[in-house]
């Protein structure tokens, strides 16, 4: 039977195949191609669902000849560390959005989602270096949108300003508003307008209301408390992501650490996926 990290490799590179725009191609080409788009995807994927870092994952896949060959590359072929890491970089955001999406299908989600938002802290760096980049910023904003029933996490977006849940949560949900029935979040998304604009979308919302008044207070009495705490469950998932895949994010970059927060939660619902198939 495949090890579990076999089937890994294999869920994963069959989804980076179908988020590459067209048909795959080969692993390796010849001339200046290089390695394929979806090599690279899955070589970060292992990357990530071992949490070693670039130098030592390639040394792991040098005597892992099976998990080479799921990846289409011989031993000779592997690539060396810094072609992963520089070809992450240059990788456009919408294939490792798609990959996320792809991954999210994966599972057979219920009535119930949340969104919430938690703060990645990023690799730490030195006084020197944070002036000389103008590197100011601590923690990246992460506001994830999930589903209560599998834990799959939907969709994510990220910051380095502190824009409020309320302006950050209409443009996450719009792009997800087919895999939405119950909306449960906390008092940070209290903005009628939001409530409003689900209801026209025939989405319902179990938002908390901030209790300034009766008002508020009497709202917040009228609410399904079994359907509003399954938003916990959004808790749990961010606790995981820090457990399993590490509590910071390590690119230089704003926008390789974007593309390695969305590869994690990526990778999380692919194992999830491995782990329900077992159940």
């Amino acid at each position: 039977m495949p090890t579990k990290l076999a089937r890994f490799t294999k869920q994963v590179v069959t989804l980076t195949q179908k988020a590459v725009v067209g048909n795959a191609k080969p692993a390796v080409q010849r001339g200046n191609g290089g390695y394929a788009d979806w090599v690279i995807v899955s070589i970060h994927a292992l990357k990530t669902y071992l949490n070693l870092p670039y130098r030592r994952l390639l040394d792991v896949l040098h005597e892992m000849p099976r998990i080479g060959r799921i990846l289409g590359l011989k031993r000779t072929q592997l690539p060396d560390f810094t072609t992963v890491c520089a070809r992450m970089q240059r990788l456009k955001m919408p294939l490792w959005r798609t990959f996320l999406r792809l991954s999210a299908e994966l599972h057979d989600t219920g009535k119930i989602q949340a969104i919430d938002a938690t703060g990645m802290d990023r690799i730490a760096a030195s006084q020197h270096y944070a002036k000389r980049t103008n590197y100011t910023f601590r923690a990246v904003k992460t506001t994830a949108l999930i589903d209560c029933s599998t834990g799959a996490i939907l969709d994510i977006h990220c910051s380095m300003t502190q824009p409020h849940d309320t302006q950050i949560a209409w443009q996450l949900l719009t792009r997800n508003l087919d895999k939405l029935d119950i909306l449960t979040a906390d008092k940070g998304y209290d903005w009628e307008l939001l409530r409003h604009k689900l209801r026209s979308e025939g989405v319902k919302p179990v938002i908390k209301h901030r209790e300034f008044g009766w008002h508020g207070v009497a709202n917040n009495v009228l609410l399904d408390d079994t359907t509003y705490h399954q938003r916990s469950n959004i808790e749990a998932t961010f606790f995981a992501l820090r457990r399993k895949y590490g509590e910071i994010v390590r690119a230089r970059t704003w926008f390789g650490q974007f593309r390695e927060l969305v590869l994690k939660c990526a990778v999380r619902n692919v194992e999830l996926a491995l782990s329900a198939s077992n159940s």
